[in-house]
């Protein structure tokens, strides 16, 4: 019961609020979405601690295709950050979407509120998905929830963004769909299993087309956390949508792809078939070229939002090589970097949309003076951006130790010694990316009018929902025992 509340609970209320056209009263809709955060919210815990049994078949599809839920250790994880996230986007969203009061850009909000719901649902699902079918059939429900937070404004910019978000989205996904057939043919289930499902006899006769299938699951999946080549689309969607949605884009939805490739690698596959081989090799050197190519373009560019999307290119691979070395450390800095920089990466763009918000710019050398102006949300910002870099005390800095410090241990010939390299060179870069707003806008220079400074801090709804993820990415790095014992007893299970 817990598992069906968790997830379609959010997803009716959204699709209630798609279809009831006689709300007009601004105030009863923002009541309604934060009883339906809330709630969700509720289940969601609820369903860690009473599920019961901690596997549920909603239906079956054929005999052997079951639509199956359980909860593990991974899905406390993603669940955990997905829904403080969701949670914080959605208390800012009352504020920010408030300059759509007009009748035709209420009927807006009101369906970005509505997708936003299904959205919630469908990552929920897709956390305690059981099965590769189950996880298959919402991973391609995101795609299409999702786009309509991309295309919300209705602008050509916004359309050609959703059409590239959905093109990429579904080529992926039907690369992953490939290898669900093999799947399900050599290994003889789809149901996931620590350690991996296929057998050795599987191995030896199949190895062959099963390391194959392995390669197109791992790019076809990796679309959706932004590895090159797939890469493209990210950089497109963030700019145009909401910055509500741009937070949940790029700190939650893009870990759906990261989710599937931990799911595909330790609960398919399996790391005794994919350690050592070509695989491993192909998908370390593209998660590292990814790294550093997302960091020189994000430091090249202009515009605030679309220099944290390529930011989000680069940071998503640090996770993914953490996962592609395959070595205890390493996995667990990346399911450690998986916490952090969702709680950053959503600060720095709600960050960003109080400025987009308050001032109308949107240029980084636009922002001279901008901590004058607003020094609670800069300071947000900047100990966000110290974590992302990898500056103690946040978790960022422990997170990328972890991912360091497994690489250098792996043994692995070359990529042993480039990785820990290409990561400090990316740390470098982000903070040549990130740090200039806050250098500007606390020191904005002697030509600077103070004549007309004027503090302008954004509303609470804005201010709060970006403290309290600062303050929680600051937690991570002053107190990680307890959730690095709990992510190493993880890796125990699944290495």
């Amino acid at each position: 019961m817990y598992y069906v509340l968790s997830i379609f609970f959010p997803i009716l209320a959204g699709i209630y609020l798609l279809v009831r056209k006689e709300m007009k009263d601004r105030k009863n809709l923002l009541i309604t979405v934060a009883a339906a955060l809330a709630i969700t919210a509720v289940f969601v815990v609820f369903t860690f601690f009473f599920a019961d049994p901690r596997m549920f078949t909603l239906f079956n599809l054929t005999d052997r295709l079951p639509v199956l839920f359980k909860v593990d250790e991974v899905s406390i994880v993603f669940s955990v950050m997905a829904v403080l996230v969701f949670l914080c986007a959605g208390v800012f969203s009352f504020a920010y979407m408030k300059h759509e009061e007009t009748d035709e850009s209420y009927i807006r909000e009101k369906r970005y509120y509505g997708f936003y719901l299904i959205v919630f649902g469908v990552v929920i699902a897709l956390c305690f998905a059981g099965n590769l079918i189950t996880f298959y059939l919402f991973f391609e429900m995101l795609t299409l929830s999702s786009v309509p937070l991309v295309l919300h404004n209705g602008s050509r910019e916004a359309v050609m963004a959703g059409l590239k978000y959905l093109f990429y989205s579904l080529s992926g996904a039907y690369m992953s769909l490939f290898g669900l057939y093999f799947i399900e043919r050599y290994g003889n289930t789809l149901t996931f299993s620590e350690g991996g499902v296929i057998s050795v006899q599987a191995a030896a006769s199949h190895g062959g087309i099963l390391l194959l299938t392995a390669m197109l699951m791992l790019v076809g999946f990796g679309v959706k956390a932004g590895m090159f080549p797939m890469h493209a689309w990210l950089p497109t969607a963030h700019p145009v949508a909401p910055a509500p949605a741009s937070a949940i884009l790029s700190a939650v939805i893009v870990k759906v792809g990261v989710l599937a490739v931990i799911r595909v690698v330790y609960y398919i596959f399996g790391v005794s078939f994919l350690k050592g081989t070509w695989v491993q090799t192909v998908w370390m050197t593209l998660t590292l070229l990814t790294v550093f190519m997302g960091s020189m373009l994000a430091y090249r560019e202009p515009v605030l939002k679309k220099r944290l999307a390529y930011s989000t290119v680069s940071q998503l691979s640090y996770i993914l090589f953490g996962f592609s070395v395959m070595n205890a450390g390493s996995v667990t800095g990346g399911l450690l970097h998986v916490l952090c920089h969702g709680f950053i990466k959503a600060a720095l763009f709600l960050c960003a949309g109080a400025v987009i918000y308050m001032t109308g710019k949107t240029r980084v050398e636009e922002l001279r003076g901008i901590g004058k102006e607003m020094p609670l949300l800069i300071w947000c910002y900047t100990i966000a951006s110290l974590g992302l870099i990898g500056i103690p005390p946040t978790g960022g800095f422990i997170s990328k130790w972890y991912l360091a410090e497994g690489a250098l241990s792996s043994g692995i010939m070359g990529f042993n010694w480039i990785g820990p390299v290409i990561l400090l060179v990316s740390a470098l870069l982000t903070a040549g990316y990130l740090l200039p707003v806050t250098i500007y806008g606390f020191f904005p220079g002697a030509d600077y009018d103070y004549g007309n400074l004027k503090k302008k801090e954004p509303s609470r709804l804005m201010t709060i929902p970006v403290l309290v993820l600062t303050v929680l990415s600051v937690l991570m790095g002053l107190f990680p025992e307890g959730i690095i014992d709990y992510l190493s007893h993880i890796v125990i299970k699944i290495m």
